[in-house]
């Protein structure tokens, strides 16, 4: 078969698995927003149709995301499923403005320990999310584990459907594994007789088209003011998730995705989503693991996935909801083992510690809190030791010359982190009449750096020595106070940088 053509079955084959793979998903999702589930199947209809038309990421997979629904809960719960409505619409239009001001590329600043910590606790959630599969509502209403036979055959299911996964590449790459797991495990229960929790338990899919619905709300301030935090919330967290979703595929594949197209994409499909009585939604990282580990980077598999899953809705809902929920317990199981970075976990002894760290942090804060805090908290970590190990590279060199002044050569990064060493640096009160402190090879970097050195030149002033700065930038001969009139100016070889000082035009 030419290559194109098995690109091409390729990409529809994986679309019908991922499609496949969203449907509890996004009934979940939806029953977790505390909204119908067919808001949560349209969402990942809509989302994931659009993305993959219009994203920066080929091969990714969007929809309703259990990330954004534990937001959304509380919004439905206090104002009603119309607010939620509202609220997609202004964060689609956040995150188109994102896209458009460019702010996309700064995911590239995400340090990767924070990266590893991302994946290592989505792949956790995404099993733990699978476990409420084992349970079911008991006698006095609440969620009891499976026991007994039941739980035996689940298990049995699960294990089953694993073991495809994971053996059939062996005999064959003809079809996606994960689809023929699915298919092997439903005609094995149907044909056997095999009584089993299926999609069907979870919620009826059967519907019709989305219907356009403007939410009926009073579109005037105070509603803004209602779905305007929310609406800030779930717009960063949706592009927190799908952009370092499309930075571990861009990894992954060896390629690169454009991260502000991305943004205005989903912004567009969550606005649409909005206009269309869904929950709207982000990248998902199981569904494009899924699709990427079957070889399916290009654009047809997002649109197969998302119009399939309209077909599910609007034709096939009886056969879907028959498909045993251990079949696609176990693609996600498959899944979240792909997906966790086991390699992060051999090298331990063998990286910075504070690297392991903000792999743990990370890791910790996505399984028990929010992905957005997660990251955030990785990154805060990262620059703070980043701060600190270029602290102590601040150092410096010091000689008498020839007319037995003394001259201290800095060099190293002075700034905030590094400016009470840099103090420790000078002995004024042993130091000669006369003192010359060399920036040559040293940058200034901030104001804190500004005080440093204006409080030192006090320090020498105090003591009646003459303090001599050479090889300082404009912009710290601008900033300057006690310290001015002790510099040395020479155009020529002055360099020439930046301060970050608000005192600067």
């Amino acid at each position: 078969m030419p290559s194109s053509l098995a690109e091409t079955k390729n990409n529809i084959l994986s679309g019908l698995t991922v499609a496949l793979a969203l449907v509890p998903e996004a009934i979940a999702f939806a029953l977790v927003a505390h909204v119908n589930p067919l808001t949560g199947l349209y969402a990942a209809f809509i989302m994931c149709l659009i993305t993959a038309m219009l994203g920066g990421r080929p091969g990714m997979i969007s929809g309703a995301t259990g990330s954004m629904a534990v937001v959304m809960v509380a919004l439905v719960a206090q104002h009603g499923v119309e607010y939620l409505f509202a609220t997609v619409v202004v964060l689609g239009l956040l995150q188109v403005a994102f896209g458009l001001f460019k702010f996309g590329k700064f995911i590239r600043m995400v340090p990767h320990p924070v990266m590893l910590g991302f994946v290592n606790g989505l792949a956790i959630v995404i099993f733990m999310a699978q476990l409420h599969h084992f349970k079911q509502v008991g006698a006095d209403g609440s969620l009891q584990w499976l026991h007994g036979l039941a739980m035996f055959v689940m298990l049995g299911l699960v294990a089953l459907s694993m073991a495809i996964i994971y053996l059939l590449p062996r005999l064959t790459r003809a079809v996606p594994s994960a689809l023929a797991a699915i298919i092997i495990v439903a005609l094995l229960t149907q044909v056997a007789g095999i009584h089993t929790r299926t999609v069907g338990d979870l919620a009826s899919i059967k519907g019709g088209l989305p219907p356009f619905h403007i939410a009926d709300v009073p579109w005037n301030l105070a509603t803004l003011k209602i779905v305007f935090p929310y609406a800030l919330i779930l717009s960063i967290i949706g592009l927190t998730e799908s952009l370092l979703t499309l930075n571990l595929i861009d990894d992954m594949t060896e390629t690169r995705g454009q991260p502000n197209r991305e943004c205005v994409a989903q912004g567009i499909a969550n606005v649409v989503s909005g206009l269309f009585s869904s929950m709207g939604g982000c990248a998902m990282i199981g569904q494009s693991m899924i699709n990427v580990n079957a070889g399916a980077t290009r654009r047809l598999s997002g649109i197969v996935a998302g119009i399939a899953l309209l077909c599910f809705i609007l034709f096939a809902s009886g056969l879907i909801e028959r498909i045993p929920l251990a079949a696609l317990v176990g693609v996600m199981f498959v899944v979240s083992e792909k997906t966790f970075e086991w390699g992060s976990v051999r090298v331990f002894g063998k990286v910075p510690r504070a690297d392991a760290l903000v792999v743990v942090t990370v890791t910790v804060v996505t399984v028990f809190t929010d992905l957005a805090i997660a990251v955030v908290a990785g990154v805060v970590i990262s620059a703070l030791v980043f701060a600190w190990q270029h602290a102590k590279q601040i150092r410096v060199d010091v000689r008498d010359d020839k007319d037995g002044r003394r001259v201290y050569a800095l060099r190293g990064a002075l700034f905030f982190a590094s400016a009470a060493q840099f103090a420790e640096l000078f002995t004024p009160r042993d130091d000669p009449a006369d003192v010359i402190i060399e920036f040559r090879d040293a940058r200034v970097m901030d104001h804190s750096a500004i005080e440093a050195i204006d409080a030192l030149a006090g320090r020498y002033q105090q003591l009646g020595k003459h303090l001599h700065l050479r090889h300082l930038s404009e912009d710290c001969r601008e900033l300057l106070h006690r310290a001015r009139d002790m510099i040395e100016v020479n155009v020529m070889e002055d360099p020439h940088y930046h301060l970050a000082d608000d005192r600067l035009g």
